[in-house]
């Protein structure tokens, strides 16, 4: 199977339980972007939009993430850029660099959030009556996604 070259986004509401594989799934109202590794592996991979993790930039044609998406946990060990919806494959790291750059991101994160220099993240809408189900249909995924953003 051979790696996609390109993704092509989608804005949904919700993100959904099955992604198809070279697309990227994005969800403005939960913050956050899925899609399937670009190596091909199968793993889902979530980039949440927050001051201290990715930012999304769409041109009104195509979207770009940054930094880059490095899948250090997945066996794949995959590393890439998504830029105007072209995936670019970067080089691979070292454990030793992977842990470097985890340090380094674990203090960017601690200097943003004591110096109360982060700003607001987007957060769910209130549950009303008519958004229970389907917030109940994919709690599942979105539960796991909170979880990962929440660090909990």
């Amino acid at each position: 199977m051979s790696n996609p070259d390109r993704l092509m986004h989608e804005f949904v509401e919700y993100i959904p339980e099955r992604l198809e594989r070279g697309k990227l799934y994005i969800s403005i109202q939960f913050a956050t972007a899925s899609h399937l590794c670009c190596c091909g592996c199968g793993h889902e991979v979530v980039t949440p939009f927050t001051p201290t993790d990715w930012t999304l930039s769409f041109d009104g044609k195509t979207v770009s993430l940054d930094p880059s998406i490095g899948n250090w946990s997945f066996p794949c060990r995959s590393h890439y850029w998504i830029k105007r919806n072209s995936v670019r494959w970067a080089g691979s790291w070292s454990d030793e660099q992977v842990q470097r750059g985890r340090e380094s991101d674990m203090a960017r994160k601690r200097r943003d959030y004591e110096t109360g220099d982060e700003q607001p993240v987007l957060s769910p809408p209130q549950v009303t009556a008519g958004t229970a189900a389907k917030r109940e249909k994919h709690g599942g995924f979105w539960s796991r996604v909170l979880a990962f953003i929440g660090g909990k």
